[in-house]
């Protein structure tokens, strides 16, 4: 089985507010936080920090901590790929404007478009699906400053869009 690696982080401001981007998924839109591709010989720290270079522009310091994991299967959820793995870092920053080194036009080819900073209110209150699966239930105690001793493994089940 062939599975697209990927890094995300979960890029937080001092106000607990969470950086995603907009994505569609069918006719619905879909909120995911920055990142992408491992490309070969990278570690998974080199390429959170390169992702969230091209994608936002943040220049990543230290070692953030690795929270989450999550392994989804199937061909129909990315495109040349059995299914995606996707590992998840806390990123705790200063509020700014995302500018990365990505032209819109890359961008655009990648279904990166908005970003926008979140609140956990805000993606409640919100008809628009937020990955991971889950993520209203977990994020709270993150931002808590409860983190796990080792990544923990999320829902692995793939997010559709709604009527699928």
């Amino acid at each position: 089985m062939r599975l697209r690696h990927s890094v995300r982080g979960l890029v937080v401001d001092q106000d607990d507010r969470l950086l995603l981007y907009a994505t569609p998924l069918g006719d619905a839109t879909l909120w995911v936080p920055p990142g992408g591709g491992i490309e070969p010989g990278e570690t998974l720290l080199e390429a959170l920090r390169r992702e969230l270079a091209e994608e936002t522009g943040l220049a990543l310091e230290g070692t953030p901590p690795h929270v989450w994991h999550r392994e989804t299967p199937g061909v129909d959820y990315v495109p040349g790929w059995d299914g995606v793995i996707n590992d998840y870092f806390l990123v705790r920053v200063a509020a700014f404007t995302p500018r990365g080194t990505m032209t819109p036009e890359e961008l655009a080819a990648e279904n990166v478009g908005e970003f926008r900073w979140w609140s956990v209110a805000g993606i409640a209150a919100s008809p628009d699906i937020f990955s991971p699966r889950g993520l209203l239930d977990r994020l709270p105690a993150l931002l808590a400053g409860d983190l796990p001793g080792t990544p923990l493994v999320l829902d692995g089940r793939p997010i559709t869009p709604p009527g699928r």
